[in-house]
C-alpha cells in the first residue's frame, strides 16, 4: 500500500481537517518504520554467515597421496554435514614436511590464527597443539594410544578428543596373520619413524609378543625417506622373511617409495591401513581409516554447534579389516594358504 493509498484510507475516518493532519502524521511514521524494517532484513540477508576456521595439523609433506586420501575423507564427511570449503568453513593446512620438531611451531602458529579447531594426524601433533593450547578444541586422528593425551575415554577432560586407531592392541593379532599367511617366516623387519615414540612402542610391542609365533623381529627405524635404501639393504643383510611397516602420517608419505624398494627385494609387506594393500603391499589388517577421518568431521560439527571437547568421548574403530593383495602375492612368488584367503575381507585380483 503507498503513501496516497493510506492518506484515502485514513481519511475516511475522519471528515473533519484536524483529524486529517494527525492521520498525514500518522502515515508518514507508518510509512519510516515500514521501510527501516525492509531495509533492515535486506541487509541482514546479504550478510554472510560466519565462516569457521578449522586449522588441520599435518606432520606429513604437501600433495602426498598416502595422506591426502584420509584428508579427502574428512572433507567429504564436512560436505555431507553442510560445510562447503570458503563458502563457511576454511581449512587452514600446517605441514610437518615430515619433521616433529616443526609441529609444536606449526601448532602455535595455530594458535595465533585463532581458529575453532584444530585437527591432529597421530600422536606428536595431537601432543603439540595439546601443548600449544587450553581453550582452542582438538579432535585429534590416527592416534595408536590416546591414554597418552586424554584422562579417560569416556571423559576426555581438557580441550581434547578425537578417534583411535587402537593400534597398540593389535600388535599380536597382525603378527599372528602375518605368520598364518606367510608360515615359513621367521624373520621380520618392521620399518618405522624412529622419531615418533608411538610408532617405537609399537614395535617394541610387536618385538615383545613376536615370541610367540615363532618370529624374530629385525628393527629398521629411519628419520626420513633418504634413510630407506639403507634400511633395505639392511633386511637383506638379515635374510628377513618379510617387512612390516608401522605406518602412520609420515611414513605413509613414504608408501610409494618402500613399496617399490620392496618389489624390487622381492620382499612381501604387511601394514595396517587397507590403502597400503591397495597400493601394492601383501596384506593388512587395522582399522577403516577413511571412516575414521570422516567420522572426525561429526565432531568438528559438533565442537562448532557448541559441544565440549570434554563431553565427546574418545571413539574406536567400528570394524577391523584384513585385506590381502593377491595380485603382489603372484608377483613375487608368494602363494597364500587358501583358509587364509578364505577369512579375508577383500582381496585385490
Amino acid at each position: 500500500m503507498n503513501k496516497r493509498s493510506w492518506l484515502r484510507w485514513l481519511g475516511s475516518f475522519s471528515d473533519n481537517r484536524k483529524s486529517k493532519i494527525q492521520n498525514r502524521k500518522w502515515v508518514g511514521i507508518v510509512a519510516l518504520v515500514v521501510t527501516l524494517a525492509m531495509c533492515g532484513a535486506v541487509a541482514l540477508a546479504q550478510q554472510p554467515g560466519r565462516i569457521a576456521r578449522i586449522g588441520i595439523l599435518r606432520p606429513d609433506r604437501p600433495g602426498e597421496a598416502g595422506v591426502e586420501v584420509l584428508i579427502d575423507a574428512f572433507q567429504q564427511g564436512l560436505r555431507q554435514l553442510g560445510y562447503v570449503e570458503r563458502q563457511n568453513i576454511i581449512l587452514e593446512h600446517r605441514f610437518g614436511e615430515g619433521k616433529l620438531e616443526r609441529l609444536a611451531e606449526l601448532a602455535a602458529e595455530l594458535v595465533r590464527l585463532k581458529v575453532d579447531v584444530i585437527l591432529t594426524l597421530n600422536t606428536p601433533a595431537s601432543r603439540a597443539a595439546k601443548n600449544a593450547t587450553k581453550t582452542i578444541p582438538i579432535v585429534f586422528t590416527w592416534v595408536a594410544n590416546p591414554l597418552d593425551l586424554v584422562a579417560s575415554l569416556a571423559r576426555p577432560g581438557g580441550n581434547i578428543t578425537g578417534l583411535t586407531t587402537v593400534t597398540a592392541d593389535l600388535s599380536g593379532k597382525r603378527l599372528e596373520v602375518l605368520k598364518e599367511a606367510l608360515p615359513r617366516v621367521s624373520r621380520v623387519a618392521v620399518l618405522w619413524h624412529s622419531d615418533n615414540p608411538t610408532a617405537t612402542r609399537l614395535t617394541r610391542d610387536m618385538e615383545d609378543v613376536s615370541r610367540k609365533f615363532g618370529i624374530r623381529i629385525h628393527p629398521l627405524g629411519i628419520r626420513g625417506p633418504d634413510e630407506l635404501q639403507k634400511a633395505f639393504e639392511g633386511a637383506a643383510r638379515e635374510r628377513v622373511g618379510a617387512l612390516f611397516v608401522n605406518e602412520e602420517a609420515v611414513m605413509a608419505s613414504y608408501r610409494t617409495r618402500i613399496l617399490d624398494l620392496a618389489a624390487k627385494h622381492r620382499l612381501p609387506t604387511a601394514s595396517f591401513y587397507r590403502e597400503f594393500a591397495e597400493a601394492g603391499g601383501l596384506l593388512t589388517y587395522g582399522a577403516d581409516l577413511p571412516d575414521l577421518f570422516r567420522r572426525a568431521a561429526t565432531y568438528v560439527d559438533k565442537i562448532l554447534k557448541g559441544t565440549k571437547p570434554a563431553d565427546l568421548p574418545v571413539e574406536q574403530p567400528m570394524k577391523f579389516e584384513f585385506v590381502i593383495n593377491l595380485k603382489t602375492a603372484k608377483q613375487i612368488g608368494v602363494t597364500i594358504p587358501p583358509n587364509v584367503l578364505a577369512r579375508a575381507d577383500k582381496v585385490i585380483k
